[in-house]
């Protein structure tokens, strides 16, 4: 359990933290099956900063990994979703992190379920 009271679960060869998270993922399965989005990545992975040196120190680069990435069915719209149980849950981190990703990923929908 976390901070938070969510409970992990693993399904699906895949880590949710919650399981509100988890049913997000068999929904998105389902609406794959039929044929209404294509291509789910499950926590991908974005660049947000590279990492660089300062001053002779090396400073580490800035990841992100939401929760999901897919495609809508019309092939165009691709689509980031983040899946949270509250506003508790947005914390300065999270907020930092989006912010970055919409600067430098704007052709994504960025949705919050």
């Amino acid at each position: 359990m976390n901070k938070y009271h969510a409970r992990s679960v693993d399904y699906d060869g895949y880590h949710f933290d919650s399981q509100k998270e988890c049913t997000r993922y068999q929904e998105l399965k389902l609406l794959e099956m039929a044929g209404e989005i294509i291509d789910i990545a499950v926590h991908p992975e974005f660049i947000l900063l590279d990492k660089f040196t300062y001053r002779g120190q090396v400073i580490q680069g800035i990841k992100y990994s939401p929760d999901f990435m897919y495609t809508e069915c019309n092939g165009e719209t691709k689509v980031i979703e983040e899946v949270k149980g509250g506003k508790a849950t947005r914390t300065r981190d999270f907020e930092l992190r989006r912010k970055l990703f919409l600067h430098k990923y704007p052709d994504f929908d960025y949705r919050i379920i």
